[in-house]
C-alpha cells in the first residue's frame, strides 16, 4: 500500500452522500443537524429513488452548504451502484455515507469521524450507533453489542481474533478517504446488500485500516418483525454467496452464536424472563433467512423475491 500523506495544515473538505427513498422526518433533523456540525460538510448529495419522473423532493433550508438531489429511478437502485454514482460526483477529500434515518446524536459526528484520517493508513471510519427510546430491549443491547463504547483500530492482524468482524463498516455512517476509496475501485456495482463490508475486504486486505469512532454518534435502530429480520438475513446470506471468494476464509456464524449467547445471558441477568422465546424466535428467523440466502442459488426465482428484502434485486 502506498501511505497518502495529507497536509496537517489543511482542513479536510468532506462531502455528505445520503440515498434516499420516500423519507420521512428524520430526513429533515439529518439536514439541520449537519448544518450545525463543528466541521460543516461543503456539499450534502441526496441520491434520489424515485418510482416515476418528476418526483420532487422537499428539502428545508441549508445556509452555507450545497445541497445536489440526483434521481435514480428505483428500477435502476442499487446498494452498491447507487452509493459509487454518488462517490463520482464528490471531489472532497472524505466522503460520508448515511442513510435517511440516520440522525446525528450531536454537533460533532463529522469532526470525530475525520479525526483519524491523519493517519495515512486510515481509509475508512464508522459512527456508533445509539438506538432511540422507542427501540425494544433487544434491539438495545444488540446496537451496544455492536457498537460499544470503545474505539477500535482494526486492520488485516485482527482477523485471527475478529474474524469477520474486522470487516464490518456499517453504511448507515460511514466515511471513506477519497483517493484511498478511488484507488480500490469504489463499491461493486451490483450487489443486493452487503456493500460497505465488500469495500471494506478490500480496504483490509491493501493493507489500509479501518476505525471504529465510538465517539461519532448516530440515532440509529430498527425494530424488525420476524419476517423482516428472516428477509434481512436471507440477502445478508445471499450477499455472502455471491462474494464467497472474500468471506470464505472468515466464518459469520460462530459471531451470531456468540450474540446470542450473550444476549441470553443479559435477559437472565436482568430477569427479562419473558423475551427468551422472542430471543430463540428471532434468531431462528435470523439463521434460517441466511442458510437460504446462502444457497439462493438452490431455489426457485419466485422462492428468492418472496423472502428478499430487495425484491426489485431479482428483476
Amino acid at each position: 500500500m502506498n501511505n497518502d500523506a495529507i497536509d496537517a495544515k489543511k482542513p479536510l473538505s468532506v462531502d455528505v452522500i445520503i440515498p434516499v427513498y420516500h423519507p420521512d422526518r428524520r430526513l429533515f433533523s439529518i439536514l439541520e443537524r449537519l448544518c450545525l456540525q463543528t466541521v460543516k460538510p461543503q456539499r450534502i448529495i441526496i441520491l434520489h429513488t424515485i418510482d416515476r419522473d418528476g418526483e420532487s423532493l422537499y428539502l428545508p433550508d441549508t445556509p452555507g452548504i450545497s445541497v445536489s438531489v440526483m434521481p435514480v429511478m428505483r428500477k435502476d437502485f442499487d446498494h452498491g451502484g447507487t452509493r459509487k454514482y454518488g462517490a463520482s460526483m464528490s471531489d472532497a477529500d472524505i466522503m460520508v455515507f448515511m442513510t435517511q434515518d440516520a440522525v446525528p446524536a450531536d454537533d460533532y459526528l463529522i469532526e470525530k469521524l475525520i479525526v483519524p484520517y491523519w493517519n495515512p493508513e486510515v481509509a475508512a471510519t464508522y459512527a456508533r450507533q445509539i438506538p432511540g427510546k422507542k427501540a425494544g430491549i433487544l434491539e438495545r443491547f444488540t446496537r451496544s453489542y455492536n457498537y460499544p463504547k470503545t474505539s477500535r483500530i482494526k486492520s488485516a492482524a485482527d482477523l485471527p481474533k475478529l474474524g469477520i468482524k474486522t470487516y464490518f463498516c456499517s453504511n448507515v455512517c460511514a466515511s471513506y478517504r477519497n483517493d484511498a476509496y478511488r484507488k480500490l475501485g469504489g463499491f461493486v456495482e451490483k450487489t443486493i446488500f452487503n456493500e460497505d463490508m465488500i469495500l471494506a475486504f478490500d480496504i483490509i486486505n491493501s493493507g489500509y485500516k479501518i476505525v471504529y469512532t465510538a465517539e461519532a454518534r448516530v440515532l440509529h435502530y430498527h425494530n424488525y418483525s420476524f419476517i423482516q429480520q428472516f428477509q434481512r438475513n436471507f440477502d445478508l446470506g445471499v450477499s455472502h454467496k455471491q462474494y464467497e471468494h472474500l468471506f470464505k476464509s472468515v466464518k459469520s456464524e460462530s459471531e451470531g452464536i456468540k450474540l446470542v449467547g450473550d444476549t441470553l445471558t443479559y435477559l437472565l441477568k436482568e430477569k427479562k424472563y419473558y423475551l427468551i422465546p422472542y430471543l430463540f424466535i428471532n434468531s431462528l428467523c435470523k439463521y434460517a433467512g441466511y442458510l437460504l440466502g446462502a444457497h439462493y442459488n438452490l431455489l426457485p426465482q419466485f422462492l428468492t423475491e418472496r423472502f428478499s428484502m430487495n425484491k426489485l434485486y431479482w428483476k
